[in-house]
């Protein structure tokens, strides 16, 4: 039992939450490619990215028996997300407020993505017999996952190079 439901509840809300924190994600990464302020889905991608981030480590065997790569992965994510939020909603933006936010942001969305690679070629039956080994390190998982860092690393460096919101009226 984890916070008073089933471990595969509490799985299941878990991957629930990452995806939705993942499609909030992509849309407004795209969206901030075309300088689109877009406050509530931002709050729902930064809040489920929060939570999915922190209730992964609740998840036994991940659980603090000892430090492992889905603990530090947690953790950056965790340290972006605390630096994008101050950066949009502490220092709106301001100057060099702008790029950091829209990078931590990013990364963090970006990291997310690489667990759900993960996962997938750990859950997926058809993913999991081109990269059987757990965790997974065959040829077709490192080819996905550099794909995907690829696109990242290049619509980040987009998005700071396009992201000018205008500014939020009271």
């Amino acid at each position: 039992m984890i916070l008073g439901v089933s471990l595969a509840t509490f799985t299941m809300v878990h991957v629930i939450i990452s995806l939705i924190a993942i499609v909030a994600g992509l849309v407004v990464m795209f969206g901030m490619l075309c300088s689109k302020r877009m406050p509530g889905l931002t709050a729902i991608f930064l809040g489920f990215t929060i939570l999915t981030s922190a209730s992964g480590f609740l998840i036994p065997p991940l659980l603090f028996e000892r430090l492992l790569p889905s603990h530090m992965i947690g953790i950056l994510s965790l340290v972006l997300l605390a630096i994008a939020c101050f950066a949009l909603y502490g220092m709106k933006l301001a100057g060099a407020w702008r790029w950091i936010y829209a990078l931590t942001a990013l990364v963090s969305l970006y990291l997310n993505v690489f667990v759900l690679v993960i996962q997938s070629f750990l859950k997926v039956p058809a993913l999991h017999a081109l990269a059987p080994s757990v965790p997974p390190a065959e040829l077709p998982f490192a080819i996905v996952q550099g794909i995907v860092l690829v696109f990242f690393v290049v619509v980040i460096i987009g998005v700071i190079r396009r992201y000018w919101p205008t500014p939020a009226y009271a």
